[in-house]
């Protein structure tokens, strides 16, 4: 049977095209029923686009497959809410912040992403919150399935004797970086200027102004196209503080400001019910100065001096005076958020960043530069390069980690399909006539 993984890596990545998949319109009807899970048309079509923007071939038997592959999925998610599998909001939230920076870094920033959508961070996460809890409950179905299985160096050193040569993979250049973040403050007086702006424009509402005209106006998100409607969203999408406000409002409310991770708002309450709420918002940040910028700048090239003297290594400097706290606990070493570990090919950086590391050699510190941080923050930057590979075509010695991954995928993956196939058979299933001809691979799906 055709691998599953393919499948969940495009339910993975589903929200890069449901922008293009809602513009169009489809007649709906259901393909399929297994046990209380139905599978629509539209949701064929959704991920039948998914797999031609992933570069798959796309034929007459593409909708088999991906029905196929949609099965599979129902059948484990059924299964782990009958066996009581649940994954927590901490982890949904953990997968939704990955998936967002990945996503931000694809478009280069959090402004082009939300320019894109026509929607705010916060209502891309919210659109997509209950596909990823879905996503987590098949994992740990999987997880569960495949508990105990490991795989020797044998095993793994058959697979990759087993190869053709045309598809051993060519790996590209990876790069490991610490890094060391200042963020350069905003003077008393910008606050002071923002603050004023918000209570002038708070009073302007009270008097009888529309919220929604006025974050259009004065906004500085991308959820002010929309008024500063940021749709319906639970306590634990959006930010603590925020979130207290926007809870202890009253239904049509305005709320006094109110200073996030994000900036300062006004948020006005349009509905809520006891674990969600409905708002839209007005955010300002205070500006920035060039003379800030600068002390900021200098401070963190004063740390810089300090390590290319050797007078302090760059782990301890990323400790001491490092203020990204998700890095600085561990000598700045920097994660990449899509794969979970500290390896980033190249194309996984924004084009600015890009142009730096691509021109760094090995043990090499940059100059500090400035960037954005995943919430839009204006922040100064320097990075030392830790490892660089080499492209090269896949061996078991430079890439003997790879190999085993693939190794271990291909025997849960097996050790799933006879799970799936046993269970099938005891599972009520039904499919639409037209898709009964199908070359399913597993007869378990039509045997009735």
């Amino acid at each position: 049977m055709r691998s599953i993984l393919f499948f969940l890596m495009l339910t993975g990545l589903s929200c890069l095209s449901q922008h293009i998949f809602a513009q169009e319109k489809i007649i709906d009807e259901v393909v399929a029923v297994l046990g209380d899970k139905k599978i629509l048309y539209s949701d064929l079509q959704k991920n039948i686009l998914q797999m031609k923007e992933a570069g798959e071939k796309v034929d007459d038997k593409a909708p088999c497959i991906i029905l196929e592959q949609m099965l599979v999925q129902k059948l484990l998610l059924n299964q782990a809410e009958i066996d009581s599998i649940e994954v927590t909001d901490s982890q949904v939230e953990n997968e939704l912040e990955t998936r967002m920076q990945y996503f931000i870094n694809m478009w280069g920033t959090q402004e082009k992403l939300e320019s894109y959508w026509g929607k705010s961070i916060i209502e891309i996460k919210k659109d997509t919150r209950e596909e990823v809890r879905e996503l987590l409950l098949i994992r740990e179905m999987r997880r569960k399935i495949t508990e105990g299985l490991s795989v020797t160096p044998s095993e793994v050193k058959a697979y990759y004797k087993g190869l053709p040569k045309d598809s051993i993979p060519y790996i590209n250049s990876e790069v490991e970086y610490n890094q060391i973040l200042i963020y350069p403050k905003s003077s008393e007086q910008a606050i002071l200027d923002v603050r004023e702006k918000l209570l002038n424009i708070r009073e302007r509402i009270v008097n009888g102004e529309s919220f929604a005209t006025l974050a259009v106006i004065y906004s500085e998100d991308g959820s002010a196209t929309r008024g500063g409607d940021i749709g319906w969203v639970s306590k634990s999408d959006i930010d603590p503080d925020y979130a207290k406000a926007a809870f202890a409002l009253k239904k049509g409310a305005i709320s006094r400001i109110v200073e996030s991770s994000f900036g300062y708002h006004l948020i006005q309450c349009l509905d809520k019910t006891e674990d969600r709420v409905h708002t839209r918002h007005i955010i300002m940040k205070p500006k920035i100065s060039f003379a800030e910028k600068q002390f900021a700048m200098q401070r963190l090239d004063s740390i810089v001096q300090l390590v290319r003297k050797d007078s302090i290594k760059f782990t301890e400097a990323a400790m001491r005076f490092s203020q990204d706290e998700k890095s600085r606990i561990s000598g700045g070493q920097a994660v990449n958020p899509q794969k979970g570990g500290a390896k980033w090919l190249l194309d996984e950086f924004s084009p600015k960043e890009y142009a730096i590391v691509n021109k760094m050699t090995v043990g090499e510190i940059s100059d500090p530069y400035e960037t954005t941080d995943e919430k839009g923050n204006a922040v100064f930057k320097v990075i030392w390069l830790k490892s660089r590979s080499s492209p090269h075509v896949g061996n078991l010695v430079e890439d003997y980690n790879l190999f085993k991954t693939r190794t271990m995928a291909i025997k849960e993956n097996e050790r799933v399909n006879q799970w799936v196939e046993d269970k099938a058979k005891s599972t009520y299933i039904k499919i639409s006539d037209n898709y009964l001809k199908c070359p399913f691979t597993m007869k378990s799906w039509t045997k009735r």
